[in-house]
């Protein structure tokens, strides 16, 4: 699952919890709102973890060789 598939829970349990009033018998929407909320927020925390350690890192570029510098130090 990815990061829209996370904030697709958020919201969708945050829309469960705060602007329904349905009442389905053995079933609590509250508290199955909340439960998508907190699951969609331990997703979108592993996807920023595991997206911060999968970053390139760039190796530095070639060093630049001063010809004129390098004769001087010889004389």
């Amino acid at each position: 699952m990815g990061l829209g598939g996370c904030i697709i829970l958020i919201a969708a349990g945050a829309i469960l919890t705060f602007a329904t009033d349905w009442d389905m018998q053995g079933v609590n929407l509250d508290l199955v709102g909340i439960i998508l909320m907190i699951v969609g927020l331990i997703g979108v925390s592993t996807f920023s973890s595991i997206a911060r350690r999968r970053r390139v890192v760039v190796p530095p570029t070639t060093p630049v060789i001063d010809e004129e510098a390098r004769h001087r130090r010889e004389y």
